[in-house]
């Protein structure tokens, strides 16, 4: 089961910005190695975290106004959403999924522990 959603400009604002729960937005493009090294991870997180957290990508080529809004300056970059906000974000490909695991359950718990 893929939990992994794929976002773009005419879906962004619905369910990312309007979504209930935390939202975790890999800013990524085709070209870029590091974005492929982490694609992996991120589907398996998307499946670890269903129904807390809502994982999914956007295309930053497809996409520049989203990447330039949210001051996206080099990918892989992710980004944590809570209540239409930017409320965190971890740049570069740490090496695994343990350190993005860690910074989802940290990042998603202080985002719902402000709200």
């Amino acid at each position: 089961m893929n939990n992994l959603q794929h976002f773009d400009g005419p879906t962004f604002e619905a369910n990312v910005l309007n979504a209930p729960e935390p939202v975790v937005v890999d800013f990524y493009a085709d070209w870029c190695g590091p974005c492929h090294m982490m694609a992996p991870v991120v589907e398996q997180l998307a499946t670890e975290f269903a129904g807390k957290v809502t994982i999914g990508k956007l295309d930053v080529d497809y996409n520049q106004e989203i990447a330039i809004r949210y001051g996206v300056m080099g990918i892989p970059t992710l980004g944590l959403f809570r209540e239409g906000k930017l409320v965190d974000r971890l740049v570069g490909y740490p090496g695994g999924a343990a350190p993005i695991r860690a910074w989802i359950e940290k990042s998603a718990t202080a985002a719902t522990a402000k709200s």
